[in-house]
């Protein structure tokens, strides 16, 4: 066993993860079949949890693998869950499966990002459409797929619904930085909100009505318009693996799908 290191103990953690998924003790005791009293007693630091225990309340909490072995380690035991390099050996069926994906998705863009919106690949369409006229230093590794949509020096000048589009993407990051419990997510969140045009930006009153948020950028040959469609490894059991998103860009109209297939027929 291993033991726990400063911080904030496995009771109080489970009881922040608790809180941010709206739940009382009764409703989570009740959920998970464990002793509301019990609970209690865990989230004081009356009781010490069992590693199964542990294991158990976060399965029910929807806590991310990453922060599931955190609760490990302030309880005392070694972390479960492993994080492997995307370029691993064992990994290759996971990459042929992006690969097949994003190729699969052509004329059309698509992308494969971390938890941090960190590009990980993506397919030709993609990086043609998606980093035209972007400045060279945000197209430097690591490069932020929010951070290059948003910037002044990015995407921001094509875009023609830019208030609209960044509201969606400030809210749905906010969403995802609450969800993770990850202040790094909260960091980023905070600099796109420093860019111009982005801080306090609302969604248009009709956008409610539609069936999508839209991307529309403009381009030497027109506009584009997307809407867009996210997927994840629904049963991934590594932190990696876990965190990756495929970001795919569907047209919203003939003419971005004629556009994009005339050019890469």
């Amino acid at each position: 066993m291993t033991t726990a290191s400063g911080g904030p103990g496995v009771g109080d953690l489970l009881r922040g993860w608790r809180q941010r998924r709206r739940l009382s003790q009764l409703a989570l005791a009740s959920e998970a079949a464990v002793s509301a009293r019990h609970l209690s007693f865990v989230e004081t630091g009356r009781s010490k949890p069992s590693r199964e225990l542990v294991l158990h309340l976060a399965e029910h909490l929807d806590v991310p693998l990453r922060e599931r072995n955190a609760l490990l380690l302030a309880a005392g035991y070694a972390p479960t869950f492993r994080q492997s390099a995307l370029d691993d050996d064992e990994m290759a069926p996971v990459r042929d499966a992006l690969d097949t994906i994003l190729a699969g998705h052509q004329p059309f863009p698509a992308i494969v990002v971390n938890r941090g919106w960190d590009l990980v690949t993506a397919n030709a369409s993609a990086l043609a459409v998606l980093s035209e006229g972007v400045a060279d230093h945000l197209l430097a590794p690591p490069v932020n797929a929010l951070r290059v949509s948003l910037h002044p020096e990015g995407l921001a000048r094509r875009i023609v619904n830019f208030t609209e589009w960044a509201a969606h993407l400030v809210d749905r990051l906010r969403r995802e930085a609450d969800a993770y419990a990850d202040p790094q997510l909260v960091a980023l969140h905070d600099e796109l909100c420093s860019y111009p045009g982005v801080a306090g930006s609302e969604v248009p009153d009709d956008t409610a009505g539609r069936l999508f948020v839209p991307l529309v950028l403009a381009t030497d040959g027109g506009e584009l318009t997307f809407f867009s469609t996210v997927a994840t490894f629904g049963t991934a059991r590594d932190i990696t693996v876990e965190e990756l998103a495929i970001e795919s860009f569907f047209p919203a109209d003939p003419v971005t799908a004629a556009s994009l297939q005339r050019r890469w027929a």
